[in-house]
């Protein structure tokens, strides 16, 4: 992560010491930190940043939560594309009509529920869809899990993601 870290420009100087602070925040356990930075990562699709966050969730992460972090960066890629249109388009139709779309990995992860859940509303946050942040939020809510926690994924979902558009225009200019 260090390597990580002194890559960051300069004007990027609030998003370099955020990351390292949104990794260390007490309302999240180590699990639920990483898995979030794993998603997050991924949703954001910079490889720099993904690849040193993988890297260090390795050795943080047991490799059923790893693959579930994995696991949920990738099925709300789906999900929050196909429910963002079902919002955004308004015709209400479409939410009548059955997705047909394999989703099993949402029950079938192998790893904590509410980690899963803190994950997949982390990803939506980043994916813009409003539809699947609120239906995962409400879950986390239903699960007991506090605003502040909720939030705290969230932090660290903006955090990355607004590192990884940094690293990807200085990667662009080098």
């Amino acid at each position: 992560m260090e390597a990580l870290y002194q890559s960051f420009p300069d004007y990027s100087r609030d998003l370099k010491l955020n990351l390292q602070n949104v990794l260390k925040q007490t309302e999240l356990t180590e699990q639920q930190t990483w898995g979030t930075a794993v998603a997050s990562a991924i949703a954001s699709r910079c490889p720099q940043l993904t690849s040193a966050i993988l890297a260090e969730a390795a050795t943080k992460l047991n490799p059923q939560a790893l693959y579930a972090a994995k696991a949920a960066a990738a099925v709300m890629g789906m999900n929050n594309i196909y429910y963002r249109f079902q919002h955004l388009s308004g015709n209400e139709k479409y939410g009548q009509i059955p997705a047909r779309l394999r989703m099993q990995v949402i029950r079938s992860h192998g790893s904590d529920p509410v980690d899963f859940e803190l994950w997949c509303t982390a990803v939506s946050a980043i994916n813009g869809c409003g539809t699947c942040v609120a239906s995962h939020e409400n879950v986390l809510r239903g699960k007991g899990v506090t605003e502040e926690t909720i939030l705290a994924a969230i932090r660290i979902a903006s955090v990355i993601h607004g590192a990884a558009a940094v690293l990807d225009a200085e990667a662009a200019i080098s």
